[in-house]
């Protein structure tokens, strides 16, 4: 792994438009994905995309944010800001999981929930924190990889895995680094500062615990051989998942619920 490159770089990297989409991944990596659209309650966002795929001949569910390529599919994803429909159709998509005893595998690139007036009117808030309280009684095995973004509590409600896995270039916080330097300093340009200070790197969160491994990318992102990583994602899914086959479904929502209470823990 490239330790010369600064945590903004990595963020710049993060957010190149040409690198691997979950679209790129579940086409190169899974066999006879089938979409499920709707939330079953209201409608559908086109910011997840999630359904049943196989994976090495076995079947799983697949689901993750995604951002879209042209200005139309970044308009028709809002930019990779999912609704309160979005997250309500993840979660129907893992409690189906969970009833017929597939593993869940999510991807995550976002910038955040989508914060807007409509969102909040139709239930942003309650709809992350289902989420994180499902995922935590989920008995099947749950692997999220963060691909570009992860911020705020728009990536948490995908995130709440027994496994967490970064690409090398990609960043995990709790919101924007420009977020993050407005509140602190009421100045977005100072976002440099701000990506130290966060600690935002792959690296960074594998050397606190917040995060299980790390997946390399080709020199100057995935985006530069697509395949390369298309072949390093396909293992490290792969290794994980037989890892977590060996548990039992007790041992599997233990593992995970126990990973998230020690966040934060400390010894005197």
């Amino acid at each position: 792994m490239n330790n010369n490159i600064s945590a903004a770089e990595r963020l710049q990297i993060a957010r190149n438009p040409g690198r691997p989409s979950v679209k790129d991944y579940i086409d190169n990596i899974f066999d006879n994905f089938f979409e499920c659209k709707g939330d079953r309650l209201h409608s559908d966002d086109y910011g997840i995309i999630g359904g049943v795929a196989e994976f090495h001949g076995k079947p799983v569910t697949v689901i993750g944010t995604r951002k879209g390529r042209t200005l139309e599919e970044n308009l028709k994803c809002n930019f990779g800001m999912p609704s309160p429909e979005g997250y309500r159709k993840a979660l129907r998509l893992m409690k189906q999981a969970e009833k017929f005893g597939r593993p869940v595998i999510c991807f995550v690139d976002t910038s955040g929930a989508y914060p807007g007036l409509e969102a909040e009117a139709n239930g942003q808030g309650y709809a992350i924190a289902q989420n994180l309280y499902e995922m935590s009684a989920l008995t099947v095995p749950v692997i999220t990889v963060i691909t570009g973004e992860g911020n705020s509590g728009g990536a948490l409600a995908l995130a709440v895995a027994n496994k967490v896995l970064m690409l090398e270039n990609s960043v995990y916080a709790v919101l924007s680094p420009e977020g993050f330097a407005s509140i602190l300093w009421k100045d977005s340009s100072r976002f440099s500062e701000a990506c130290d200070m966060m600690k935002i790197t792959a690296a960074e969160l594998m050397e606190m615990n917040i995060i299980d491994d790390i997946i390399p990318e080709p020199d100057g992102g995935a985006h530069n051989d697509p395949e390369y990583s298309f072949d390093n994602m396909d293992k490290y899914l792969k290794r994980y998942l037989t890892l977590l086959g060996k548990e039992s479904a007790r041992s599997i929502r233990t593992q995970r619920t126990q990973k998230f209470r020690d966040f934060g823990r400390c010894e005197d």
